[in-house]
């Protein structure tokens, strides 16, 4: 089996250079370049910063395929990745992230071993302004059929992820018209129609805390939580599947409205609020629900 490692990045040339660092430091890694069983790819979405010179003309420029786009956007960089990708199965690399060096053995004897599995996923080392954070509560990684968990927030980290080619061929790629938690609504399409695989490790560190960040560039990322959860509607779900994501849309539109409000933007806040009207009467025709606040 081939593994292709797909990084996007943009105006992150140090962060690059320790993330490749550590895809070269893993333990298959001489195993797997011998052999032509491993692929890196750098999508570069349009930096402007050393990162073509930290690729191309560095140390790591004989194990990289470099490919520069104009700036467009995380979800086209990691969908052009994938076009250009040869291999059978697929890993994510953000390019702020880390792998511990066991990450991909490991999990590559867990999708030997497990033929049926369609992805897994690591538990993860949470680095925050430079300091080791907990995850809270919220957070926590589960195993199996876990639609109703990725509802409320994203639980797959792509850069702890490994999934087998075809998932791509048959859930569709990442959502270039989302501006941010792509990863979101990939999570639920995948949850729909695949069990998660949980390993129950730290193998990737996640470095958070910089400016520029998704999170810290748009303000009330709900707003893409709920285009997310407008498009499961479009899904086969089950009754109760179809319930779980409108009482969801309501809880996320509530936090809009609120937010909204605080800022002095009625018209916003009013948009919201009639999505929330008209998924209330949706639950109401089809469920007999009334939500318990009544609004």
């Amino acid at each position: 089996m081939k593994v292709s490692i797909i990084i996007p990045t943009y105006n992150r040339a140090i962060f690059l250079q320790e993330a490749l660092a550590s895809v070269i430091n893993q333990t298959i890694f001489p195993e797997f370049w011998g052999q032509g069983k491993i692929e890196i790819i750098i999508i570069d979405d349009g930096s402007q910063d050393e990162t073509e010179q930290v690729v191309t003309q560095g140390k790591y420029k004989s194990w990289v395929s470099y490919y520069r786009q104009d700036h467009q956007g995380v979800s086209v960089a990691r969908n052009r990745g994938l076009k250009m990708a040869q291999g059978d199965l697929i890993a994510f690399l953000d390019s702020d992230d880390l792998w511990l060096p066991e990450k991909l053995a490991v999990q590559l004897s867990f999708m030997k071993t497990f033929p049926q599995a369609m992805l897994c996923y690591t538990g993860e080392i949470w680095i925050r302004r430079g300091r080791r954070v907990n995850p809270r509560k919220k957070h926590r990684k589960y195993s199996g059929w876990i639609f109703d968990k990725v509802l409320p927030l994203c639980l797959l980290s792509l850069s702890s992820a490994l999934f087998r080619r075809r998932v791509f061929d048959e859930v569709g790629l990442f959502d270039e018209e989302l501006p941010a938690c792509e990863d979101y609504d990939l999570g639920i399409r995948l949850a729909h129609r695949y069990p998660f695989y949980l390993i129950d490790k730290h193998l990737i560190v996640k470095r958070g805390g910089h400016p520029d960040q998704l999170s810290h560039k748009y303000w009330g990322m709900d707003r893409f939580r709920i285009k997310a959860l407008e498009k499961a509607l479009n899904l086969d779900l089950t009754l109760e599947q179809e319930k779980l994501v409108r009482q969801e849309i309501i809880r996320k539109a509530k936090i809009l409205v609120n937010g909204f409000r605080k800022r002095g933007k009625e018209k916003e806040a009013e948009v919201y609020q009639q999505l929330i009207l008209r998924q209330q009467q949706e639950l109401t025709r089809k469920f007999n629900l009334v939500d318990d606040d009544g609004q």
